[in-house]
């Protein structure tokens, strides 16, 4: 099948599924995104321009996120989120891993399971948030800091894991991957600050011409593809990418123009995600599984609530908050792909029903929120 025909029958299906998801089923249409990809997998052995098509429409999704974001109050912000972060470090890799440990695991296994375990997707929440219209709710801030915090930890984790699976790690390697982070960032408040300031004038000038698109789609490829270049997340650069121009006079025009790309690329993520799932038959380690799977829930709903609470949310606001985050994803995925054996089944049989009730989870979030404080829950909890 050739390129263009390949790509616009994949087009139509996705138009198709999310439509069928949407307007008839009710069902998210990530959710049936995922499932499309994990019944394609078996037909398709090359799948590199369903991943690139997937990468472009994530970088974007961030790049987008980022723009919501000003130096000012990401750092404003930042000093009240990093409690949280911490407390979701904790609780999502040392207690996953020593849960693991219990089970039987080395070591090594368990901590790979609390890498697979911790982060949850920042792709499908951030959709998410969008679609169900609530990234002017007061905790949205609060969860997308979180998964940048996330975002953050997770590429030193897997450094770490890499290292001790024998391709080599050491002290100073963690040390350089900090001082990345930090260049990174440094190279965006300059852009942010000084570049884009002075060149100001000129962007007013060519915001209608047509290739204004490509240059803002170019900088927040090339920015995601420069953190990929320093073994970090595309996210983190993209999230960046977005920052350096959040206070930009063009900044709607910049929007508006970058949307219908995110739009058209963002569905093959999820259909180039649900293809790296491999099920099986037989699922290894079933109780690990199933305490897991619940101790998944119970561990992102503490980080939210508690979290929260710090963060200056209100008691209703951080359980909506911890109801909304339980789904993993993408970073999941990428954990799951340096296991081995029967752990890489695990693992992706565990990513995918997460993904499923993390994501229903995320839907009925706000009446089951209202359930429960109309029930009392607040008068018992102040």
């Amino acid at each position: 099948m050739n390129l263009p025909l390949a790509i616009g029958l994949f087009l139509l299906i996705l138009f198709s599924v999310g439509i069928i998801g949407v307007k008839m089923i009710n069902i998210p249409d990530i959710l049936l995104f995922i499932i499309l990809g994990i019944g394609l997998s078996a037909l398709f052995e090359d799948t590199k321009v369903i991943e690139v098509a997937g990468e472009i429409g994530l970088v974007l999704l961030f790049f987008l996120l980022g723009m919501k974001f000003s130096l000012k109050r990401l750092k404003a912000n930042s000093k009240k989120v990093w409690k949280a972060g911490l407390l979701d470090a904790i609780l999502g890799i040392a207690v996953t891993a020593i849960i693991s440990c219990l089970f039987g695991l080395n070591w090594v296994e368990s901590l790979l399971v609390g890498g697979i375990v911790y982060a949850t997707s920042s792709s499908i929440t951030a959709k998410l948030i969008e679609d169900k219209n609530r990234s002017n709710n007061n905790e949205s801030d609060f969860i997308l800091l979180v998964l940048i915090f996330e975002d953050l930890i997770a590429p030193i984790l897997l450094t770490v894991l890499i290292g001790l699976q024998g391709q080599g790690f050491t002290g100073i390697d963690l040390i350089f991957i900090f001082l990345k982070i930090a260049l990174l960032a440094g190279v965006a408040i300059f852009f942010s600050k000084v570049f884009f300031r002075n060149i100001e004038h000129l962007l007013e000038k060519i915001k209608y011409d047509d290739s204004f698109i490509v240059l803002v789609v170019g900088m927040a490829l090339t920015y995601g593809g420069i953190a990929i270049l320093l073994g970090l997340s595309e996210v983190i650069g993209a999230f960046l990418a977005g920052i350096m121009v959040a206070e930009v006079g063009v900044k709607e025009k910049i929007i508006k123009v970058a949307l219908p790309v995110r739009n058209i690329f963002l569905p093959f993520f999820f259909l180039d995600f649900g293809m790296h799932i491999k099920l099986t038959t037989v699922i290894p380690h079933l109780g690990l599984l199933i305490v897991l799977i619940i101790w998944s829930m119970v561990h992102k709903i503490a980080v939210g609530y508690f979290g929260g609470l710090w963060y200056g949310l209100t008691k209703k606001e951080s359980l909506r908050a911890g109801l909304s985050l339980t789904q993993r994803g993408e970073f999941s995925v990428i954990m799951a792909g340096i296991a081995t054996g029967s752990l890489k089944i695990f693992a992706g049989i565990y990513i995918l029903i997460i993904a499923l009730l993390g994501t229903l989870l995320f839907q009925i979030a706000p009446r089951l929120n209202k359930m429960i404080f109309t029930n009392g829950f607040n008068k018992k909890a102040g």
